[in-house]
């Protein structure tokens, strides 16, 4: 997830170096998301053929081989292959990682650790703040080179997870390939077709008739899986109301989070003129934030009614959006730090309930179906929604235009969070809430 938000802030940069225009080196970004789609798609299969913790390792250690390749890459087109090799090893990290997380609560499950949504949160917002840091000094190759140590202690942290966590290898697992192809194609074009509406605008073909195309083949894989004997995604979890309702909301929250960890550089660096150092240390304190956010939301979720707490936080969240409409050329950027830190909390605060309202339902060989099918639909809705707000702001003739644009996207981002908050109500409890955040091995925050 880190890495994911980290290269983005560096294309300009690495094709500075390699000397590629950039629409070449856009593809350093395209290739790992096309790849991570595809690999999403066998990620549940793999799990429950081999099971979770060893395809866990194995993705872990082969993407941070890959990562350090990365870095010595001689050529952006290299680079771009190495990027779609590392996006292969990488889909499974984060869906397995929830998996080992939340590991061995089975159905009874009704808190989550922090450290689980963190994966999904707090990476991504910090994601922009130490890209920039680490372009300081013009060196792109630190943004792969970063992987390396914080893999090796991923990896290392698995000697202590206890065996039995997780779904145990199967090797009676069938694979359907069928079903699979419609899978993959579908998220591969739906996020294609994002990517292309960012680049060149969602009338041109190869991005709305790859969205569209992509959009109903994952239709259609919805309505034929569960009548599949071995779908590659079981999606028994959404016939679950209130995990297809935690799910949606979800995907919500990613939109109104992440389209301003989007938006703010470009408003910042191309509208107000500021450095991409001073508009990483302006998202630093949002991404502090959203971890307070998270650990109280941990905290209160065992104490506050779950419909209760998730409505409020994405109330929460809609007013301090609507603060993003007081922004202008002459905003300072402490005033921008302040706005995007008090959204960040609101967003911390619905992350731990939401997960508790999606997971809970699931039994433990269900999780790595569950927690696939949630990366999946996070990162196709997450990519459009974030696509659709980049059109809006697009294509402005002057910085004036530019702002009144960017008002237009905070009034999508207020209204989606109001929607969430309207959805929440309609959270069901979970039952009796333990005191503690379970972990492998131990408990954390009493």
């Amino acid at each position: 997830m880190l890495d994911s938000s980290v290269v983005n802030v560096a294309v300009p940069v690495i094709a500075e170096d390699l000397g590629a225009g950039l629409g070449e080196v856009q593809w350093v970004v395209s290739g790992y998301l096309l790849a991570l789609g595809l690999s999403l798609a066998a990620t549940s299969y793999l799990a429950r053929r081999y099971g979770t913790l060893r395809v866990y390792t194995v993705s872990a250690v082969a993407f941070v081989v890959v990562s350090a390749a990365c870095a010595l890459a001689p050529s952006v087109g290299a680079l771009i292959g190495l990027r779609v090799a590392q996006g292969l090893a990488g889909a499974p990290l984060v869906p397995l990682a929830l998996s080992i997380l939340l590991g061995g609560a089975g159905a009874r499950r009704s808190s989550v650790p922090v450290s689980a949504a963190l994966v999904l949160f707090l990476a991504p917002a910090l994601g922009p703040t130490l890209g920039g840091l680490l372009l300081v000094g013009g060196h792109w190759q630190w943004i792969f080179l970063v992987n390396v140590p914080i893999g090796a202690l991923g990896v290392a942290a698995l000697l202590r997870v206890p065996r039995g966590v997780g779904s145990s290898a199967d090797p009676t697992a069938r694979f359907d390939p069928a079903a699979f192809a419609v899978l993959a194609t579908g998220l591969v074009l739906a996020l294609f077709g994002a990517v292309e509406g960012t680049a060149s605008g969602w009338t041109a073909l190869e991005s709305g008739g790859s969205l569209v195309a992509g959009l109903a083949l994952l239709a259609t894989y919805a309505l034929w899986a569960p009548r599949r004997p071995h779908p590659p995604v079981d999606l028994a979890m959404v016939r679950d109301r209130r995990a297809a309702l935690g799910l949606g909301l979800q995907v919500i929250c990613s939109v109104v989070a992440f389209g301003t960890v989007f938006l703010m550089p470009v408003f910042t660096e191309s509208v107000q003129g500021h450095t991409a150092m001073q508009t990483g240390l302006t998202l630093l304190p949002q991404g502090v934030l959203m971890g307070v956010g998270t650990w109280a939301g941990q905290r209160l979720a065992p104490r506050v009614p779950l419909r209760t707490l998730v409505t409020g936080g994405f109330v929460g969240l809609a007013v301090a959006s609507l603060l993003l409409l007081t922004l202008e050329l002459s905003t300072p950027l402490w005033v921008v730090a302040a706005i995007l830190s008090g959204r960040a909390v609101a967003v911390g605060l619905v992350t731990t309930p939401l997960l508790v309202a999606m997971l809970a339902p699931l039994t433990e060989n269900q999780l790595a179906d569950g927690n696939t099918l949630f990366s999946i639909v996070q990162r196709v809705g997450g990519s459009v929604g974030v696509s659709l707000l980049a059109a809006t702001v697009a294509g402005a003739t002057t910085r004036a235009l530019a702002v009144d644009r960017f008002h237009v996207a905070g009034a999508v981002l207020i209204a989606l969070a109001a929607l969430a908050a309207v959805g929440s109500l309609f959270l069901r409890e979970i039952g009796p809430a333990r005191h503690t955040a379970e972990l492998p091995g131990g408990n954390i925050a009493p």
